[in-house]
Formats: structure tokens, sequence, C-alpha cells
């Protein structure tokens, strides 16, 4: 007798759980070969609104964090990615025809990115801030802060380490993160998910949603509880996000898809954290 496979259906990743879409749709992502690999959901509105809603729960604690315990976290993702390299790198070869040295090397890139952002957690404070001189009998400090809920497009021709590359820094700063996979390629964003809750990370505090870009892109762009976007997304896209970002004055910062991930900068460096952190100066009187 011949056996019909059964083909995975990828849930979402929202609040720490993996629940299906509300609107019970989803679509069927075709590998290399023509051939139906999996099952997608396909997020609606309502999705999105929920994932935002766990991300601001989850705020607060993980903002007041030590930063220490934050890239200890952090650390322990990259971990957790070490261990499933393989299966990172099989899931990049399933929708495009890149070679296994390839994907291969955009998962070693992925981990040591991770690692990277992971050293960043109790050195932020000391690079973005500092104290400031000024002409008076006051000292003046300035700090850096988390902006607050935070979303990542990474629709890039490297889905893994643009998906790190925007939403790591985005974590590490204290913010929680509503990421929406490559819509191309979502495979390796999808199982990177899978590993978030063995890694020590709090529910709510990274979201992932599988979908149509298009769909979702103006609810995210103008959701007042929403307040930063790091996108990697084709120029075509960019229109519906400043438009429905103009409404409330969310920070928008767009990236180029084609940017070559692998560098070392704007990566690794403090520019990674533009757009994801706000800076609050602080004045306090000199004694006599």
């Amino acid at each position: 007798m011949q056996r019909l496979p059964v083909v995975k259906t990828h849930k979402l990743f929202i609040g720490g759980a993996f629940p299906r879409t509300e609107s019970g749709r989803s679509t069927a992502l075709k590998g290399a070969s023509n051939g139906v690999i999996a099952h997608l959901c396909r997020a609606s509105r309502k999705d999105l609104r929920q994932a935002v809603e766990a991300a601001r729960a989850a705020l607060p604690a993980w903002s007041r964090a030590a930063p220490y315990l934050r890239g200890q976290i952090l650390y322990r993702f990259a971990e957790m990615l070490e261990g499933r390299a393989a299966e990172l790198a099989s899931a990049l070869r399933a929708t495009s025809s890149r070679s296994a040295a390839s994907t291969q090397r955009e998962v070693r890139a992925s981990i040591d990115r991770l690692v990277s952002m992971a050293g960043w957690s109790d050195k932020l404070a000391m690079v973005l801030g500092g104290q400031n001189p000024v002409a008076g009998p006051y000292y003046t400090f300035t700090t850096p802060e988390p902006v607050g809920v935070c979303v990542t497009i990474a629709e890039s021709s490297s889905p893994l380490l643009a998906f790190v590359s925007l939403a790591a820094p985005a974590l590490v700063a204290g913010n929680t993160v509503v990421a929406i996979a490559c819509e191309r390629h979502p495979l390796a964003a999808l199982l990177l998910a899978e590993s978030a809750p063995t890694s020590d990370l709090p529910a709510g505090v990274l979201n992932l949603l599988t979908g149509e870009l298009a769909e979702l892109m103006p609810h995210l762009a103008s959701h007042r509880d929403v307040d930063a976007i790091v996108a990697a997304v084709p120029a075509r896209h960019a229109p519906a996000l400043r438009c429905g970002a103009a409404e409330n004055l969310k920070r928008v910062r767009l990236v180029d898809p084609g940017a070559n991930f692998e560098q070392e900068e704007p990566w690794s460096g403090a520019s990674a954290f533009d757009g994801l952190v706000e800076l609050k100066t602080i004045w306090h009187p000199m004694s006599a």
C-alpha cells in the first residue's frame, strides 16, 4: 500500500504558543522542484493584533530585565540554533536553488550575528549614552531606552540572516518584536521560532507571523500600538509603510532587501540599533 506523506502545517508563533490563524486560511509552500513541501498559516489582521497585544504585555518585564540577562538569553538562543544548523540550512535550500555551501554559510553567519548582538547587551548604554559637557552647574547623562513594540520584516534573499540582523538588535535593546517571515522563504524563520521557547526567551518577547505582505502591510503600518518598524522590503511597499506610519508618527526604517547582510557594518555595529532605541537625557544639579 502506498503511503500518503503528511505535509506539515506550520503555525504562527504568538505569546509563546503556536496557534493556527483565526481566519482558518493556509497557503501551500512550494519547493525548488515546484512540489508542495509545507502549508503555512496565512495571518490575518486579527492575528497581527493578537501578536502586538502579546508583545505589549511582555514589554515591561523584558525592558526592565538586566541587560546582562537579555544577553545571556540571546546567547542561549544562538546555542539552540547551533544544534539545528543542518536543519536550518536544509530549510533554506528547500525553497531555493542555492548550494549547500551557500546556505551553510548563511546559517553560520546568522548564529555569529546573534552571538555578536548578545555581546552588545551590557555595552549598549556606554556606547550610545554617556555624560554630556554643559556650561552650567549640572550633570547631564544620556541613556538609551527601548522604543517599545517593534515590527521587523525580512523580505530578503538571505531570509535567515536578515531576520536575525533586524530582530536581534531590537531584542537586545529591550524591545519586544513582531516579526513577519519572508514570504518566499519562510521555513528557516519558522524553525527559529520553534527554538525560542527552549531558549528561555519569555513568552511574547518574540512573535512570528506568516502570510501575504501586501495584506498585512497596511494594518501594521497604521497600528497605533506599534512603536517602530524596521523593514527590508521591495521599494513598492515603501509608500504603504510611510503613509500608514505618518498617521501616528511611529519610527520607520527601510532597509535595502538586496543589502549584503554578511557585512559587519552596519549590521554588527552601533548603527544596527537605528530606530530601535530612543535617548533620554537626565539633568541633575551639582552639589555646592
